[in-house]
């Protein structure tokens, strides 16, 4: 294949997962007597930008349908931590009354409802029609399509030309991630700003992340390759900040090419330490692979001795990540009853491929598992917090990566 950065031909392997159906394709009861569509999970390395990808196999109109079942506003730290952005943002760039915000890939309005809040006129694009509907019932204006260079033309006909942009998680989601960048040069004002947030490829290579890998995440991205990108497409980094979500993500600050922001000093000691631990050496990208067999080999040890032992095993958190890691090392209902969500919009449904049942937060008490699998293991501490009773009969929280740990 070629590079969807640079164009060039792809060779590098990173991890093969095998076969997976889409992580967010969560079944209805009434398709459990319909076949899956089962496509190959394989990430490359761009040898000559560096940039780490999936190989394609399907539409992003086919991955981001009207079903979409993911919706940000049900973790309590991911709400908190946007209404912090909004406030820092609003500060740092004087925003008011008189400026635009636009946020590509709003979900369900959960970090646009702060910004209208503080009085400053915001749009959202999401192309999802199930978490468009969410942001429209909280007042929100959102325009339901996918975002990219046309799109940012017209917008700016419109007269949304914008402060602030914000791309939240949605980075490593398109497909043609230069004509997505090229949509924010044209509809960012001349001193504009655009923050992007997305996992940090380094923070996915040293916890052994591979359960991140699926195939709506595109691209696994390092500064390196994103800055690269960005110079492509008529775009400046001028800043980074590294946060703790998702495991280790960077949030990016962008202009555009005639910006006059100088580049801080964080941004040439990030790609100094991408340099130094080896993102541009083909001996970086061969760790994670054995490290995915490993920790497949541990969560099926743990599950079989568990059942071998009478102890009831159950999950929480019906992530996109947990369904990669469960259909990877082959795990079914036999070995993890259920899991629990706290999203009405999963509850009732079954996970991709597994087709372990998804049910409300209430039959935690209902059953009382002697073992809860914490499968979106960036929010272990939130869970920890809102479960904690389950020390009450015994319970313990187990997560898988980077290693097994019962806690």
């Amino acid at each position: 294949m070629k590079c969807r950065g640079c164009g060039e031909p792809v060779r590098l392997p990173l991890i093969d997962l095998g076969t997976a159906p889409p992580s967010n394709a969560y079944l209805r009861a009434d398709q459990l007597d319909q076949t899956e569509q089962w496509v190959p999970l394989r990430v490359l390395v761009c040898e000559s930008c560096w940039l780490v990808q999936t190989e394609d196999y399907r539409a992003a109109d086919s991955l981001f349908d009207a079903d979409y079942a993911y919706f940000s506003s049900f973790s309590s730290s991911w709400l908190e931590h946007a209404r912090h952005y909004v406030g820092e943002m609003a500060e740092r760039f004087s925003l008011g009354q008189d400026s635009r915000v636009v946020e590509v890939a709003a979900n369900d309005g959960y970090l646009l409802q702060f910004v209208a809040a503080a009085g400053i006129p915001c749009l959202g694009i999401e192309p999802t029609a199930s978490t468009a509907r969410a942001a429209r019932e909280k007042g929100l204006d959102i325009r339901e399509t996918f975002f990219g260079e046309a799109q940012a033309h017209a917008l700016a006909a419109e007269g949304w030309n914008a402060d602030l942009m914000v791309a939240n998680n949605v980075l490593a989601h398109v497909p043609d991630i230069n004509d997505f960048l090229r949509g924010f040069a044209v509809l960012l004002k001349s001193d504009g700003v655009a923050t992007f947030e997305f996992p940090h490829l380094l923070s996915l290579m040293a916890g052994y992340q591979f359960d991140t890998l699926y195939h709506e995440h595109y691209s696994y991205l390092s500064l390196t390759a994103v800055a690269a990108l960005c110079e492509r497409n008529g775009l400046h980094v001028f800043d980074v900040q590294q946060l703790p979500t998702h495991g280790g993500s960077l949030r990016l600050f962008v202009q555009r090419a005639m910006g006059r922001r100088v580049r801080t000093e964080a941004v040439d000691d990030l790609l100094a330490r991408e340099g130094e631990v080896g993102v541009k050496t083909r001996a970086y990208y061969a760790g994670l692979a054995p490290a995915a067999l490993r920790i497949k080999h541990e969560l099926l040890r743990f599950l079989l001795e568990a059942r071998a032992q009478g102890k009831r095993v159950a999950a929480y958190g019906a992530a996109a990540k947990g369904n990669t890691l469960l259909n990877y090392a082959g795990v079914r209902e036999d070995l993890l009853a259920w899991v629990a969500d706290l999203s009405p919009h999963k509850q009732g449904k079954f996970l991709p491929g597994s087709r372990i049942p998804i049910v409300s937060p209430a039959r935690i008490d209902e059953d009382r598992p002697d073992y809860l699998l914490v499968l979106p293991w960036n929010l272990l501490a939130e869970v920890q917090q809102q479960y904690a009773r389950i020390e009450e009969w015994g319970g313990r929280f187990v997560v898988a990566i980077p290693e097994l740990q019962v806690l």
